[in-house]
Order: C-alpha cells, then sequence, then structure tokens
C-alpha cells in the first residue's frame, strides 16, 4: 500500500519501464502464442495489461487519458507500446492532481470491495506484475528473447561473465 505519492511515483516508473521493456520485446507475430487451447493469447494478456491502465484508474475517480476498456486489440506491438506508454506515463500526474498523501488512506468503492487509495495503487501495480510474469513465459514459448527486468534474464548472463543458471 502506498502512503505517499512520491513513492507510489517513484515506484510507479520502475515498473512502467519493465512493462515498456516486455511490451518492446513482443513481435506482431508473437501476439497470437496462445496459454492453452481456448485460452487468452500472449496479444491478449499484452492488451489486457495496456487497458488495464485507464481501467483502473478510472475505477479509482481518476482521469486518465486512455482508451475505452472494450477497444479492439491492434495488430501491432507498435500500438500496444504506444498506447501504454502514453496511458501509463499520465497516471502518476492524475494520481497527484486529484489526491492527496492523506487521501491515499481514504476507502473508496472498486470492484465490489473497499480499498484505500493507497491500496488500489499498489494492486494496479501487482496486477501489471503479475500478468509480466505470463508474458514472459509464452515469450519463452514462442522463442523470443525475454528481456530482464527484475535481474538478467537467461541472455544476459554472458553480458556479466556468468553462465546462465540452471
Amino acid at each position: 500500500m502506498y502512503r505517499t505519492i512520491e513513492d507510489f511515483r517513484k515506484s510507479w516508473e520502475t515498473q512502467r519501464e519493465a512493462t515498456l521493456k516486455i511490451l518492446g520485446a513482443l513481435t506482431d507475430e508473437s501476439l497470437s502464442q496462445p496459454v492453452a487451447q481456448g485460452s487468452r493469447t500472449l496479444g491478449r494478456i499484452g492488451w489486457h495489461v495496456v487497458l488495464s491502465v485507464g481501467e483502473m484508474a478510472r475505477h479509482a475517480g481518476l482521469q486518465v487519458e486512455s482508451l475505452p476498456d472494450d477497444a479492439p486489440m491492434p495488430a501491432s506491438v507498435a500500438d500496444f507500446v504506444a498506447t501504454y506508454d502514453a496511458a501509463s506515463q499520465k497516471l502518476p500526474d492524475a494520481v497527484a492532481a486529484a489526491w492527496t498523501d492523506e487521501d491515499l488512506a481514504g476507502l473508496i468503492d472498486i470492484y465490489g470491495d473497499k480499498w484505500t487509495r493507497g491500496q488500489t495503487l499498489a494492486v494496479l501495480m501487482a496486477h501489471e506484475i503479475h500478468h509480466r510474469g505470463q508474458m514472459t513465459v509464452l515469450m519463452r514459448q514462442a522463442g523470443l528473447v525475454v528481456p530482464g527486468v527484475m535481474g538478467p534474464a537467461r541472455e544476459e548472463w554472458a553480458a556479466y561473465g556468468m553462465a546462465p543458471q540452471a
């Protein structure tokens, strides 16, 4: 849970950059990589992450210029990256414009439950991290190089002069 807007802003910037790295490592062809038959694809999960910034912000009463929740998934990774970049860049300013540090302790109705505003920001971030993890598995299955975001990925160990960890 966040208790200050500045703490959220710092964390969000780090996580935002990590999400941009993952989205940017996708290819247009990889968007159709399935989780399992009848399940979401890599593209569908990625697009969900992109749209969730605005969707969760709206549920929390924040004004973030973003696509509607039901916006169709584009076929181009460049569109994923541009859309996420625009919305995610605006989120911290929307938080700062609408809430004070003291407001973060206040309860709001969200998804049929009551969360503090600070908890809502933490859930948004955890939600994004969760889906990034799903995406990295599908990226490996699709034959893509996975960028390290919380430490080096398998392909990056060599740059540190080390063998990849098994």
